[in-house]
């Protein structure tokens, strides 16, 4: 139960976009991209994957339906679909939110790795993979 003196910022539905039974759409207050938009579902969770099985389907209807939209409205050359699970995760709001960010080309100079950027080293995975394997194998450093 929600305690009623700290608000959720995703209980109370703004700008919704689309909506179905269990979740809703909106656009990101703080888009990473032109059509950022966030799928939520309606009932308080903070983990990902303590949503039941209906929500999560619920909010792939909606990622599904979303995107279909921007693609109508945007024509983006590529999404990135992410879900931050935990602080560890990167979650800064603690009620599940999944992220469909529409990529454009050239609005990164190498997008290769995508979410992998996250982990920037890891991201160019030729390079991210030697670098764990030097680093397994203690050769990180020797020439």
């Amino acid at each position: 139960m929600r305690d009623p003196n700290d608000p959720c910022l995703f209980c109370t539905p703004r700008g919704v976009t689309r909506r179905n039974e269990l979740a809703y759409c909106a656009r990101d207050s703080f888009p990473v991209s032109r059509g950022h938009s966030l799928i939520i579902p309606f009932r308080h969770c903070a983990d990902f994957f303590e949503l039941s099985p209906d929500e999560m389907a619920a909010c792939m209807e909606l990622l599904l339906a979303t995107r279909e939209d921007l693609e109508e409205e945007l024509r983006p050359d590529g999404y990135n679909v992410g879900v931050n699970v935990g602080r560890a995760g990167g979650q800064s709001v603690l009620h599940v939110h999944v992220h469909l960010i529409p990529r454009y080309a050239g609005d990164h100079p190498s997008p290769q790795g995508g979410v992998r950027q996250i982990i920037p080293w890891k991201a160019d995975y030729p390079r991210g993979a030697r670098r764990a394997d030097e680093a397994r194998s203690g050769a990180a450093g020797a020439e």
